[in-house]
């Protein structure tokens, strides 16, 4: 497959699982191909920039809970703040628009649990009588959602939690990857690895360079879907406890 294909599915995917709900199927920035320097400089030294991308990913892949905040200002504005660790826990929100929200609760691997604002509610139930909406919003606002992992109509609600789905679209061995400058990202020290896409626009990642070598943030400038993702709160709890039984709507 074409390196540019790779990247650009690879990130595609990533954004797209650390954003999905129930009702959400979100487009994402291109986090394209990058181009190798092998200056042996830097804190990575002589390692191309392929080789630091693939031991950055390796190494976010195999960290035990990771905080993503996702900003991608496309057609549809999509923001979503999530922690995730490998133990099926997870928690945090997803916006759409302007006002739309919901929050995301898991506490093990069988179920999750999604709150719906109002806003989201009446958007749902545009175009019935005003008695539907009002019934809608009677039975969930304010309530949790609790539904199996195991139904396939959550599938992609799953993968949103999944520490390893967030990057399971990687593919090592992407090509021409440019080393830029050391900078810092929310105060820690950081290698830019930065190429222009194929789609006008420019595309960098963040790697630590102190510690292990995580990725940082992801960032998109220009084209159609310009955003960026930041990756922090390596290693933390999540805070998730399930919610009291009478604030809790079953489903599935």
């Amino acid at each position: 497959m074409h390196a540019q294909t790779r990247t650009r599915a690879r990130t595609r995917r990533t954004a797209v699982t650390a954003v999905l709900c129930a009702a959400f199927a979100l487009g994402a920035a291109a986090c394209g191909p990058f181009s190798d320097d092998a200056k042996p400089a830097g804190p990575f030294g002589g390692m191309t920039g392929s080789q630091i991308v693939d031991k950055a990913f390796a190494a976010t892949r195999a960290a035990k809970s990771v905080t993503v905040d996702v900003d991608l200002k496309s057609e549809e504005p999509t923001k979503g703040y999530l922690s995730v660790d490998t133990q099926g826990k997870c928690a945090g929100t997803v916006s759409t628009g302007t006002a739309s929200t919901t929050e995301v609760l898991k506490v093990d691997k069988e179920d999750v649990y999604l709150r719906f604002d109002e806003t989201f509610l009446r958007e749902q139930t545009k175009g019935e009588s005003a008695e539907v909406q009002e019934a809608m919003l009677k039975e969930l606002k304010g309530k949790w959602v609790k539904a199996p992992v195991s139904d396939p109509e959550n599938k992609e609600m799953a993968a949103v939690c999944d520490l390893q789905e967030l990057l399971g679209g990687f593919e090592q061995g992407a090509s021409g990857i440019a080393k830029g400058a050391e900078t810092t990202v929310d105060g820690q020290k950081a290698l830019a690895l930065t190429e222009p896409g194929d789609g006008g626009e420019t595309n960098t990642v963040y790697v630590a360079t102190q510690g292990a070598p995580y990725i940082l943030r992801i960032v998109t400038k220009g084209g159609d879907e310009p955003g960026t993702i930041t990756f922090s709160k390596y290693g933390r709890p999540v805070d998730a406890k399930a919610p009291e039984a009478k604030d809790v709507v079953v489903t599935g």
